[in-house]
């Protein structure tokens, strides 16, 4: 600028390169100047200033080029990283024990892996930003140090104190979000309860109660979003003023090294200034960057719950793979507490390979707890459990649960086909197979009577079914499962008399040539069990087939009394 406008010296011996020594401030401004002075002087000074218009449209087409190339490049990036976030997170859930759902709720959860997930990603974006924007300032800073260090130093006095206040605004933001996050996991659960009761909301007429806990913790959410979003907005608008204070004050200060003190030129003052006023964009979106990020550290603290929580329930390095069911499973000394009390006290059984044994008793007395067990949902608290001799903490947990099949009260169907329900689990399974399934769990003609019959849909839950048509359907998963062992953890129990005895047929086929655990609430459905076991109190108290315990005449027969069975 100086050389184009007769401002500065015309410098008409080119410069002599002497080296990496000679790439000075002096050097390379003297070779500019040469250039400008000898296209000046030969083709004229509009040509010159073409050169300098096409200098500054290529360096902006480069600028603009290279940042849509790191924009594809970063999209790819970014949305990779979110994929493979929310794939270790759902694998982590998959493994982690039953007992760790049991000590959360459900809808947090959920938000945990789905929206906080998201903030990430936002965050990381920001992240990205917080590299990109500083390199910019500080490519920037060196160029205002190359041309005055003065009015530089000057401008360094102002930047701690810049950082320190929008530092104070972030803390506050990144804690704030921590609780939005929270509360709206707890409004995300309030979400799932209400549809998963909303019968008994309104058999009960409590709409008025659930709407008034919903509204109240909308309004708590609402209220604090308000505030971070105030300080969100004050962010920028501040990071803004600051710079443009700094800015101020640099035309005062360098004014004076212009006007008065005469050590810097006007055209170096106002090249200065544009490089100075470049810095505020960065460092907006700098400031802007720090609060998301601020964010997406509440969110990550929230998913890192997730991602750091240990399994105590994994299988050991040196774990056994079991392929078959040889002779027995063996229960000695267990106990077991949930929390502080006992649920199992000194329990010792033993299971032969086919024969039928149940688990009679109060509710509480330890009996759906045995399954919970035996399966390793949960671990002994003293004890063991042995497979054909073998603990089964020494074994791989997949390897056992292969041998076992699961009829439990709550029947639980998931929101595909009957066919892929029955399926569960087996890959490539025959159309054939299927339906022999169904037919020992006695299911196959209720099923043929649907319009799509297998391909039909049972809906959420199982809803679109009737109580004994989903516990026909759970029998056929485990009948299709072909394992050695089944338990059955009150199967019958919710079902009314006639949809039993449909039931019962299926069980009876299904435990035909097995090994079988049954638990049982209605003690009609146990009379041909090999063994029948009363607890009371998570002790046995009576064992023996049902002629045998009926003349002991103790808490068996006094069971079957109440119950009023009649009995030949």
């Amino acid at each position: 600028m100086k050389v184009l406008f007769s401002d500065g010296e015309k410098v008409r011996v080119k410069p002599v390169y002497e080296g990496f020594k000679s790439l000075d401030k002096s050097y390379l401004e003297n070779s500019l100047n040469y250039f400008i002075t000898q296209n000046t002087e030969t083709n004229g000074a509009l040509s010159t200033l073409i050169w300098m218009v096409v200098f500054v449209l290529t360096t902006f087409l480069l600028k603009n080029l290279f940042n849509f190339i790191s924009i594809v490049y970063m999209t790819y990036l970014n949305n990779g990283i979110l994929k493979d976030l929310r794939n270790d997170v759902y694998q982590k859930v998959i493994s982690l024990p039953v007992s760790f759902f049991s000590n959360e709720r459900k809808g947090d959860l959920i938000s945990r892996m789905t929206s906080d997930i998201n903030t990430i990603k936002s965050a990381f974006l920001s992240i990205l930003m917080m590299v990109s924007e500083p390199l910019t300032i500080v490519f920037t800073l060196a160029s205002m140090f190359f041309i005055s260090w003065k009015l530089t130093i000057f401008v360094f006095l102002f930047l701690p104190i810049s950082g320190f206040l929008i530092s104070r605004m972030s803390k506050s933001i990144k804690s704030q979000s921590g609780d939005i996050f929270s509360l709206e996991g707890h409004l995300l659960s309030d979400i799932e309860e209400t549809l998963g009761g909303i019968k008994v909301i309104k058999n009960f007429t409590s709409e008025n109660f659930f709407i008034r806990r919903y509204l109240n913790s909308t309004e708590f959410i609402n209220n604090l979003n308000n505030k971070i979003g105030v300080r969100m907005s004050l962010a920028g608008p501040m990071s803004e003023f600051l710079g443009i204070f700094v800015i101020s004050i640099l035309l005062v200060y360098g004014g004076s090294l212009v006007l008065i003190d005469g050590s810097m030129s006007g055209s170096a003052f106002i090249a200065y200034m544009g490089l100075a006023y470049q810095i505020l964009t960065p460092a907006k979106s700098i400031t802007k960057a720090n609060q998301a990020l601020m964010g997406g550290n509440a969110a990550y603290e929230r998913v890192a719950f997730i991602l750091d929580a240990t399994n105590p329930l994994k299988d050991n390095p040196d774990a056994k793979e079991i392929t078959e069911f040889k002779s027995e499973i063996k229960f000695t000394n267990v106990s077991f507490k949930y929390d502080s009390e006992y649920v199992l006290r000194d329990f010792n059984l033993t299971v032969p390979k086919g024969k039928r044994v149940a688990l009679v008793g109060e509710s509480g007395s330890g009996k759906s707890t045995l399954a919970n067990l035996v399966t390793r949902l949960y671990d002994v608290t003293e004890g063991s459990i042995t497979f054909d001799g073998v603990n089964i903490k020494d074994v791989t947990t997949n390897s056992l649960r292969k041998q076992m099949g699961i009829v439990a009260q709550d029947s639980i169907l998931f929101n595909d086909t009957i066919a892929n329900n029955i399926s569960l689990s087996i890959d490539n399974p025959s159309m054939d197979a299927i339906i022999s399934a169904a037919k020992v769990a006695n299911a196959h003609n209720f099923i043929s009577e649907f319009p799509e019959q297998y391909n039909s849909p049972v809906g959420d839950g199982g809803g679109m079914l009737s109580g004994g048509q989903r516990q026909r359907v759970a029998i056929a998963r485990a009948v299709m499962k072909n394992p050695p062992i089944m338990i059955l953890d009150e199967a019958t129990s919710a079902l009314d008399t006639e949809s039993e005895k449909l039931v019962q047929v299926g069980l009876e086929n299904m435990m035909e040539n097995r090994t079988s655990i049954v638990i049982a609430h209605r003690l009609s459905t146990i009379q041909n069990a090999d063994l029948i076991v009363v607890m009371s109190k998570g002790r046995i108290v009576e064992q023996g087939t049902h002629e045998e315990l009926l003349n002991k005449n103790g808490n068996y027969a006094n069971l079957v009394s109440l119950q009023s069975l009649e009995v030949n």
